[in-house]
């Protein structure tokens, strides 16, 4: 692919308008990260978001998309491709600890439980962002030669158990096939980059995430006699020692990075009585699909023998997460001379894989996508130091808004202006 060479026109047009609503996407920021709300439940910021692509004229609104999403369609005033931007609404079930006056007080229910409501990871940022990307390129419609498709996505923190939800439904529900989308740019605030920074990686860049149960069914006896029985205690600790062997002993990690995590192990109910089953909970991250299907392979082989060593049964349950979350390695190309325009070619940096995971995945399988990050930790902090994303201590710099407003409007522009240069 060629490198782009937007006019400076259009590239002072939009660095202009982003200027001028700066302060509504403060606003609408704070706002968000006052209301917060989990997963298929955005009711509140689902209303937010399409009373506002109504009000600034987008041609088509489409509300209840996988629940709670909604989907902007602009079309310019010159024909051309279909390029998407995506946000994602939903907060976390996260008590918030950062004292500010639009902390979240929100209390709610989440699979069963009462929890406290808090953006700890930053999408009340990307929502605002998305909100004032939509408003700038509407304003300038008539140079846009294409369609731009706004995704607000719910549920990237996963649904309720037992709904559906996020991208995966998003995309089945059609949100990239009317208009045919043909690629498809997100980002994410992350703290660990300080404000004015835009982290990007080719290929792999965020993990596949996948949960294991392991559950060891042994046979309950006295304390005192463990002889009379099987510990499935002893075995599930044997069953966690073993697991730690995978990833440095059964994979190449020169070739990738993986982690196999336990997270959580539970039995007995008092401290004189083996009992008769433990169950085991962890993550898989990968980074590749062939070494994701063999780390399964693993767990499930691990277990069952040795569990079958101590005279135990091992019951292993492997449900798939989000997949890998890999940029497409030409389209990173073509966006990096214009990131580096709106950012300073200092501030746009390679980064390092994160075993984090993300459902933009989806998005990626269907069309090529390019997924980067936005530094949002304050000069006067440390970024290496910063309350990570989830933490409910995580803070977001505001300055780094109008940053993400510029980097994916020109990203947008750009595409569709120099489509016929692509090949």
């Amino acid at each position: 692919m060629n490198a782009p060479g937007t006019t400076g026109l259009l590239d002072a047009a939009i660095a202009a308008a982003a200027d001028r609503i700066e302060k509504k996407v403060i606003a609408w920021r704070r706002d968000l990260h006052e209301h917060p709300e989990l997963g298929n439940r955005e009711f509140r910021t689902a209303g937010v978001v399409a009373a506002h692509l109504k009000a600034i004229g987008l041609d088509e609104v489409r509300e209840k998309v996988a629940y709670t999403g909604v989907v902007g369609i602009l079309r310019g005033g010159r024909p051309g491709p279909v390029v998407a931007l995506r946000a994602d609404m939903d907060g976390l079930p996260v008590k918030e600890e950062v004292d500010l006056p639009f902390a979240s007080r929100v209390t709610t229910e989440w699979n069963g439980q009462q929890c406290g409501v808090m953006h700890a990871c930053g999408h009340d940022a990307h929502t605002a962002i998305l909100m004032a990307v939509a408003e700038v390129l509407a304003g300038m419609r008539a140079e846009i030669a294409g369609t731009v498709v706004f995704l607000f996505q719910p549920a990237e923190e996963m649904p309720p158990e037992g709904e559906e939800g996020g991208a995966e439904l998003m995309v089945k529900q059609g949100c990239l096939d009317d208009p045919k989308v043909e690629a498809v740019f997100g980002l994410h605030v992350t703290s660990t980059d300080p404000t004015g920074v835009i982290g990007w990686r080719s290929g792999p860049v965020m993990a596949a995430a996948d949960v294991f149960k392991v559950f060891i069914r042994g046979s309950q006896t006295h304390g005192a006699m463990p002889w009379r029985g099987v510990d499935p205690i002893v075995v599930g600790a044997q069953v966690v020692t073993g697991l730690q062997t995978i990833v440095s002993r059964r994979l190449n990690i020169t070739q990738e990075p993986s982690v196999v995590t336990v997270g959580v192990f539970q039995g007995g109910v008092r401290n004189n009585i083996i009992p008769d089953e433990v169950k085991l909970e962890g993550t898989i991250r990968t980074f590749d699909e062939d070494q994701r299907n063999d780390v399964h392979e693993h767990v499930k082989r691990i277990s069952e023998m040795i569990a079958a060593s101590g005279g135990a049964k091992a019951h292993v349950h492997i449900r798939r997460g989000y997949p890998v979350t890999d940029n497409d390695p030409a389209l990173v190309e073509w966006s990096l001379p214009v990131l580096k325009r709106v950012a300073g070619e200092p501030n746009v940096q390679l980064m390092p894989k994160r075993c984090g995971a993300e459902d933009f995945s989806f998005y990626q399988q269907k069309v090529p996508g390019f997924f980067l990050f936005l530094g949002c930790t304050p000069p006067d902090r440390d970024h290496r130091t910063a309350a990570p994303n989830h933490s409910p201590r995580f803070f977001c710099d505001e300055d780094c808004l109008t940053l993400g407003v510029r980097s994916l409007a020109t990203l947008a522009a750009d595409w569709l202006a120099h489509s016929h240069r692509r090949g």
